[in-house]
């Protein structure tokens, strides 16, 4: 029987894997999903999970509840032998290492944060990428609120100086929910006055949402500007250190606390240096996403490069991924079956983005621009209706209808600290407690 393995757990991999269920025969092959986490994350929702708006566990949805037929591996892969065409893995819970072979590789790992190599900012910035990645954040705002009231003026200032930088999709929607986050809990915090929270979002490029209409950037930055955001363009990051950020232009930055939005990378595999990538890392693909002189090996999603027609590549986007997937598995199917595949061709149905506030921007088709009250409820609507599951669509929902009548919690779980696990796995009598955290 033919073997089918599907490298990721995003947009992409579970869609590749669904429509592979609903297109191959039975008994034609056997479908297998390589994934490090057992849940895909819906991370359009991402800045609102950081500033306590959703639940964290209402935009992950069970990867086995998505599929039926597809054997599900929770491991991390460590390497590709394209020559044995076999894949190395190690289980998340045990840290057992296996092979498994492959006669179809589908490659849809997705992409990581990126730095760009610039000096100390690695090691101090914020991401928000995953799941870790936003309840971390949130819980730095929750710690720095509770530093803040208890400490002399000039130490508040600068503890609750927030910078963002990236001022794009992410960039732009964090700094709003940031925003509505202090506003909402700031009768929790007597000492902390509205003026000692100072957010400052940094764009290198001339506006905000670089690549979409001008309007959508200069409303977005007077939107926030008027919320009490500052917002500067231009201007890129040289480095930081403990105390705070340096600009290109040389100017300095008080802070404690960076969130990091301005690049991604794709993220690479060890024994993939052979596949064609591109200058950027992603695996060069072609129109019908196989990857050129490499028979039985496909990407999509965030990790691919693939070509748009105009000689440059579709962006990676959750919009194209979710499209991409399906004509991927009809495309691998009509290889096994000796049939034509076809390829990728999509036109973007727009942008969106949310500034808080019930305020958002949105670019439809045609180029037009819609933005307010609208432009947010556009928003919501269509990614509630994006959202998988009808039950996470509820608790979404009712999230949403509690954020209109309550403060936003403060709460400080700490969850993801070594201390935590630690105390977490001796509870589970799986390990010794550390006695040393």
């Amino acid at each position: 029987m033919t073997r089918i393995v599907i490298l990721g757990g995003g947009f992409a991999a579970i869609g590749v894997a669904q429509r592979l269920e609903r297109t191959l025969r039975p008994g034609e092959a056997e479908v297998t999903l390589i994934s490090r986490e057992n849940f895909s994350l819906f991370t359009p929702m991402l800045p609102e999970v950081s500033s306590g708006a959703l639940d964290t566990r209402h935009i992950v949805t069970p990867i086995r509840a998505q599929l039926r037929r597809t054997h599900f591996i929770l491991a991390d892969v460590t390497a590709l032998d394209l020559n044995s065409r076999e894949i190395t893995y190690t289980h998340t819970l045990t840290g057992i290492a296996e092979r498994l072979r492959y006669d179809q590789l589908v490659i849809t790992t997705g992409a990581s944060t990126s730095t760009f190599g610039l000096p100390g900012v690695a090691e101090r910035v914020f991401a928000l990428k995953t799941l870790e990645d936003a309840a971390i954040l949130r819980n730095r705002f929750m710690w720095l609120l509770e530093l803040a009231d208890d400490a002399p003026e000039a130490e508040r200032k600068k503890l609750l100086t927030l910078v963002v930088v990236g001022g794009g999709f992410t960039g732009v929607e964090t700094a709003g929910e940031m925003v509505e986050l202090f506003h909402s809990v700031g009768r929790f915090y007597p000492r902390v006055r509205p003026g000692d929270v100072r957010i400052v979002l940094i764009e290198g490029g001339a506006t905000l949402l670089p690549g979409l209409p001008v309007r959508m950037g200069s409303y977005a930055e007077k939107f926030l500007r008027g919320r009490g955001v500052e917002v500067l363009t231009g201007d890129g990051v040289r480095s930081a250190d403990d105390e705070g950020i340096e600009l290109a232009s040389g100017k300095r930055i008080e802070t404690h606390t960076i969130v990091w939005s301005a690049g991604i990378q794709p993220r690479l595999l060890t024994g993939s240096e052979s596949l064609p990538h591109a200058k950027n890392g992603a695996i060069l693909a072609a129109a019908d996403m196989s990857v050129p002189g490499f028979p039985g090996i496909w990407a999509c999603g965030d990790c691919a490069g693939i070509p748009d027609g105009t000689g440059k590549y579709f962006p990676p986007t959750a919009q194209h991924a979710i499209r991409e997937a399906p004509l991927l598995a009809d495309n691998l199917v009509a290889t096994m079956r000796g049939g034509q595949t076809r390829p990728f061709r999509y036109t973007s149905l727009g942008m969106m983005a949310s500034l808080g506030a019930r305020k958002a921007v949105a670019q439809l088709p045609g180029n037009r621009v819609l933005t307010g009250f609208l432009a947010w409820f556009l928003w919501r609507t269509y990614y509630l209706a994006r959202l998988p599951g009808l039950d996470r669509k509820l608790r979404v929902a009712f999230d949403w209808t509690l954020e209109l009548l309550f403060p936003r919690d403060i709460s400080e779980l700490r969850v993801y600290t070594r201390r935590a696990q630690s105390s977490a796995a001796a509870d589970a009598g799986l390990l010794p407690r550390d006695e040393n955290l």
